[in-house]
Protein backbone atom coordinates (compact mmCIF):
# COMPACT_ATOMS: atom_id res chain seq x y z
CA UNK A 1 0.00 0.00 0.00
CA UNK A 2 1.69 3.23 -1.17
CA UNK A 3 2.64 6.18 1.85
CA UNK A 4 2.04 9.27 0.55
CA UNK A 5 2.73 12.53 1.64
CA UNK A 6 0.70 15.39 2.39
CA UNK A 7 2.81 18.56 2.41
CA UNK A 8 2.59 21.67 3.71
CA UNK A 9 4.17 24.55 1.70
CA UNK A 10 3.45 27.50 3.94
CA UNK A 11 5.46 28.67 7.27
CA UNK A 12 3.56 32.14 7.33
CA UNK A 13 1.87 33.20 10.69
CA UNK A 14 -1.74 32.67 10.29
CA UNK A 15 -1.02 30.35 7.08
CA UNK A 16 -4.36 29.66 4.89
CA UNK A 17 -2.39 26.32 4.00
CA UNK A 18 -2.66 24.97 7.54
CA UNK A 19 -6.42 24.36 7.54
CA UNK A 20 -6.16 23.13 3.47
CA UNK A 21 -3.81 20.80 4.62
CA UNK A 22 -5.80 19.66 7.58
CA UNK A 23 -8.51 19.34 5.34
CA UNK A 24 -6.73 17.50 2.88
CA UNK A 25 -5.41 14.73 5.17
CA UNK A 26 -9.68 14.63 6.54
CA UNK A 27 -10.77 13.52 3.21
CA UNK A 28 -7.63 11.24 2.76
CA UNK A 29 -8.22 9.78 6.36
CA UNK A 30 -11.91 8.09 4.86
CA UNK A 31 -9.74 6.41 1.90
CA UNK A 32 -8.64 2.71 2.29
CA UNK A 33 -6.17 2.66 -0.73
CA UNK A 34 -2.94 4.59 1.13
CA UNK A 35 -1.43 5.88 4.39
CA UNK A 36 -1.39 9.33 4.65
CA UNK A 37 0.94 11.58 6.56
CA UNK A 38 1.02 15.45 6.95
CA UNK A 39 4.79 16.77 6.64
CA UNK A 40 4.72 20.51 7.67
CA UNK A 41 7.63 22.47 6.92
CA UNK A 42 7.46 24.24 9.59
CA UNK A 43 8.87 21.28 11.53
CA UNK A 44 11.78 20.46 8.95
CA UNK A 45 13.39 24.10 8.93
CA UNK A 46 16.16 24.63 6.05
CA UNK A 47 17.85 27.45 5.34
CA UNK A 48 18.54 28.58 1.84
CA UNK A 49 19.73 25.93 0.34
CA UNK A 50 23.28 25.15 1.65
CA UNK A 51 24.48 22.03 0.10
CA UNK A 52 28.29 21.99 -1.72
CA UNK A 53 27.39 20.01 -4.41
CA UNK A 54 24.16 19.54 -6.56
CA UNK A 55 21.40 17.39 -5.18
CA UNK A 56 21.56 14.93 -7.99
CA UNK A 57 25.19 13.62 -6.71
CA UNK A 58 23.69 12.48 -3.50
CA UNK A 59 26.48 13.43 -1.40
CA UNK A 60 25.07 15.31 1.05
CA UNK A 61 26.92 17.27 4.23
CA UNK A 62 24.70 18.82 6.42
CA UNK A 63 22.64 17.18 9.10
CA UNK A 64 19.23 19.24 7.91
CA UNK A 65 19.56 17.65 4.38
CA UNK A 66 19.94 14.15 5.99
CA UNK A 67 17.16 14.13 7.53
CA UNK A 68 14.95 15.79 5.32
CA UNK A 69 15.87 13.35 2.82
CA UNK A 70 15.45 10.33 4.57
CA UNK A 71 11.78 12.10 5.59
CA UNK A 72 11.36 12.09 2.13
CA UNK A 73 12.51 8.87 0.52
CA UNK A 74 10.09 7.20 2.77
CA UNK A 75 7.11 7.86 0.94
CA UNK A 76 5.79 6.96 -2.27
CA UNK A 77 4.17 9.89 -3.44
CA UNK A 78 3.13 13.52 -2.59
CA UNK A 79 0.20 15.52 -2.44
CA UNK A 80 2.06 19.11 -2.66
CA UNK A 81 0.02 21.79 -0.64
CA UNK A 82 0.84 25.26 -1.75
CA UNK A 83 0.12 28.76 -2.16
CA UNK A 84 0.02 30.83 -4.87
CA UNK A 85 3.05 33.96 -4.35
CA UNK A 86 3.51 36.19 -7.35
CA UNK A 87 2.10 33.83 -10.05
CA UNK A 88 4.64 30.70 -8.42
CA UNK A 89 4.86 28.55 -5.50
CA UNK A 90 6.34 29.64 -2.04
CA UNK A 91 10.21 30.23 -1.56
CA UNK A 92 10.18 27.77 1.46
CA UNK A 93 8.42 24.75 -0.74
CA UNK A 94 11.00 25.21 -3.43
CA UNK A 95 13.90 25.50 -1.70
CA UNK A 96 13.11 22.27 -0.17
CA UNK A 97 11.83 20.58 -3.21
CA UNK A 98 15.34 21.74 -4.42
CA UNK A 99 17.61 20.39 -1.52
CA UNK A 100 16.83 16.91 -3.54
CA UNK A 101 16.55 15.06 -6.13
CA UNK A 102 17.02 11.37 -6.12
CA UNK A 103 14.47 11.02 -3.08
CA UNK A 104 11.92 12.37 -5.62
CA UNK A 105 12.44 10.09 -8.57
CA UNK A 106 9.84 7.84 -10.25
CA UNK A 107 7.12 8.97 -7.66
CA UNK A 108 3.82 10.41 -7.73
CA UNK A 109 2.30 14.02 -7.18
CA UNK A 110 -0.78 16.22 -6.81
CA UNK A 111 -1.28 19.42 -5.66
CA UNK A 112 -3.70 21.27 -3.79
CA UNK A 113 -3.35 24.84 -4.38
CA UNK A 114 -4.98 28.26 -3.21
CA UNK A 115 -5.05 32.04 -4.13
CA UNK A 116 -6.74 34.71 -5.55
CA UNK A 117 -7.07 32.35 -8.90
CA UNK A 118 -7.28 29.28 -6.97
CA UNK A 119 -2.79 28.88 -7.28
CA UNK A 120 -3.65 27.62 -10.66
CA UNK A 121 -0.04 29.38 -11.97
CA UNK A 122 1.55 27.56 -8.56
CA UNK A 123 0.34 24.15 -9.61
CA UNK A 124 1.68 24.98 -13.31
CA UNK A 125 5.24 26.09 -11.96
CA UNK A 126 5.26 23.08 -9.83
CA UNK A 127 4.29 20.87 -12.73
CA UNK A 128 7.77 22.08 -14.62
CA UNK A 129 9.83 21.34 -11.38
CA UNK A 130 8.12 17.75 -10.65
CA UNK A 131 8.82 16.67 -14.67
CA UNK A 132 12.73 18.06 -13.64
CA UNK A 133 13.00 15.53 -10.81
CA UNK A 134 11.34 12.40 -12.66
CA UNK A 135 8.14 12.79 -10.62
CA UNK A 136 4.80 12.23 -11.93
CA UNK A 137 2.49 14.76 -11.83
CA UNK A 138 -1.43 13.43 -11.25
CA UNK A 139 -3.85 15.53 -13.90
CA UNK A 140 -6.38 16.13 -11.43
CA UNK A 141 -5.46 19.04 -9.05
CA UNK A 142 -7.75 21.00 -6.48
CA UNK A 143 -7.66 25.11 -6.55
CA UNK A 144 -9.19 26.64 -3.80
CA UNK A 145 -10.14 30.02 -4.89
CA UNK A 146 -9.91 32.80 -2.04
CA UNK A 147 -13.25 33.84 -3.30
CA UNK A 148 -15.37 31.51 -3.35
CA UNK A 149 -14.06 28.27 -1.01
CA UNK A 150 -13.02 30.77 2.13
CA UNK A 151 -15.38 32.96 4.08
CA UNK A 152 -14.01 36.61 4.85
CA UNK A 153 -10.51 35.02 2.75
CA UNK A 154 -9.57 32.84 5.96
CA UNK A 155 -12.03 30.28 7.10
CA UNK A 156 -11.62 27.34 4.75
CA UNK A 157 -15.16 25.80 3.32
CA UNK A 158 -14.69 24.19 0.06
CA UNK A 159 -17.47 22.98 -1.99
CA UNK A 160 -18.71 19.25 -2.20
CA UNK A 161 -17.41 19.43 -6.12
CA UNK A 162 -13.73 20.41 -4.29
CA UNK A 163 -13.73 16.86 -2.01
CA UNK A 164 -14.96 15.23 -5.44
CA UNK A 165 -12.00 16.89 -7.40
CA UNK A 166 -9.58 15.82 -4.63
CA UNK A 167 -10.88 12.57 -4.09
CA UNK A 168 -9.90 11.73 -8.32
CA UNK A 169 -6.49 13.35 -7.47
CA UNK A 170 -6.19 10.86 -4.44
CA UNK A 171 -7.07 7.89 -7.00
CA UNK A 172 -4.85 8.92 -9.69
CA UNK A 173 -2.23 9.56 -7.24
CA UNK A 174 -2.46 6.23 -5.84
CA UNK A 175 -2.56 4.37 -9.27
CA UNK A 176 0.13 6.17 -10.45
CA UNK A 177 2.39 5.67 -6.87
CA UNK A 178 1.38 2.06 -7.79
CA UNK A 179 2.50 1.48 -11.29
CA UNK A 180 6.18 3.54 -10.47
CA UNK A 181 6.71 1.10 -7.94
CA UNK A 182 8.91 -1.26 -9.66
CA UNK A 183 11.19 1.75 -11.03
CA UNK A 184 11.56 2.57 -7.25
CA UNK A 185 12.69 -1.18 -6.64
CA UNK A 186 15.38 -1.15 -9.61
CA UNK A 187 16.54 2.42 -8.63
CA UNK A 188 16.83 0.69 -4.99
CA UNK A 189 18.16 -2.17 -6.02
CA UNK A 190 20.97 -0.61 -8.38
CA UNK A 191 21.76 1.76 -5.82
CA UNK A 192 22.97 -1.17 -3.62
CA UNK A 193 24.92 -3.04 -6.02
CA UNK A 194 27.04 0.37 -6.09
Amino acid sequence: MPHIAIILGSTRPGRNGEQVAKWVLEVASKRQDATYELVDLADHPLPHLDEPLPPSLGQYSNEHTHRWAEKIASFDGYVMVTPEYNHSTSGVLKNAIDYLFKEWNNKAVGFVAYGSVGGARAIEHLRLVAGELKMADVRTGVALNLFYDFENFTTLRPGEHQELALNTLFDELVAWSTALAPLRLAARQEELAH
